[in-house]
């Protein structure tokens, strides 16, 4: 079997090649965990560079690039499961939803991001800002498009039209334009609800595409004295053991308390007794 998205891994334990027959929807088979990440000093860094840099960094992109960095360097985070198999994707994509304009009947834009091992925060940043700018500027983006196409077909068409999809995913096959700027694809879909004052809640992925990783981010409070945000993150547990979730996690925990960390390139080196 071949994919253009990823490479095919030949080699998980007895336990986890037969996970996906017995759980062979990526819904029966969601994890989810909370976790609260101390945000004092990073909030003083972001404020800082902002101030001496002119830069535009907010809570978000850091995250956004605490999360690539973590990926890159914890790899079984990027694999998904597909046509019964184990997959290794190509590329760190990360996906979330821009509103227009914050109003209750307001539209919402899918984004996508891929970040390159080469990237650096002050990059993501830029690109962030760029596409929701472009974005909301022009109220639409490529799926979107494709999306209000294909709502407009006939009830029984959409059936037969989705049927057909999940089964050119199963065998490796989907159409390449279909999943570019779809977050079903990506590596992590992120939702930031404290942008709009909510908190953090558990959200379900979904048996359609690929997407493995799933991670609301809610409001920004104080305790004791400290800044801190909480975090849902829901993962399919066929791709890897409770063990690398947890060391996972605390890489990504490491990597927003300790932000000069953001300042070097996604690949640049992380401490050794924290990823491995």
């Amino acid at each position: 079997m071949r994919r253009k998205d990823a490479v095919l891994l030949n080699d998980p334990d007895p336990f986890h090649s037969i996970v996906p027959y017995v759980m062979p929807k990526r819904t029966e088979a969601e994890v989810s965990t909370n976790v609260s990440f101390d945000i004092t000093e990073l909030l003083k860094f972001i404020n800082k560079h902002n101030e001496e840099h002119g830069t535009q960094y907010k809570l978000f992109h850091c995250i956004c690039m605490a999360i690539a960095k973590t990926i890159y360097h914890r790899p079984r985070m990027n694999v998904f499961v597909a046509g019964r198999k184990f997959w290794q994707r190509n590329d760190i994509t990360l996906s979330f939803v821009a509103k227009q304009k914050f109003a209750d009947e307001a539209l919402e834009t899918l984004m996508t991001l891929k970040v390159t091992p080469d990237m650096d925060l002050d990059q993501v940043s830029k690109i962030i800002l760029g596409d929701v700018k472009k974005a909301r500027s022009s109220g639409t983006n490529s799926l979107d498009k494709t999306m209000e196409i294909v709502g407009k077909l006939p009830r029984f068409v959409l059936e037969i039209f989705f049927y057909i999809l999940s089964r050119m995913e199963y065998h490796g096959i989907y159409p390449e334009d279909l999943a570019k700027g779809d977050p079903n694809y990506t590596t992590c879909l992120l939702s930031n609800l404290g942008s709009i004052g909510a908190d953090n809640c558990y959200h379900h992925l979904s048996n359609f595409g690929t997407n493995s990783m799933m991670g609301t981010i809610g409001t920004m409070y104080k305790e004791d004295g400290r800044d801190k945000v909480d975090m849902t993150i829901t993962l399919d547990e066929r791709i890897a053991d409770g063990f690398y979730f947890a060391k996972s996690l605390k890489l990504l925990k490491y990597i927003l308390e300790h932000p000069d960390m953001l300042t070097s390139k996604v690949a640049d080196p992380v401490p050794e007794e924290i990823a491995k």
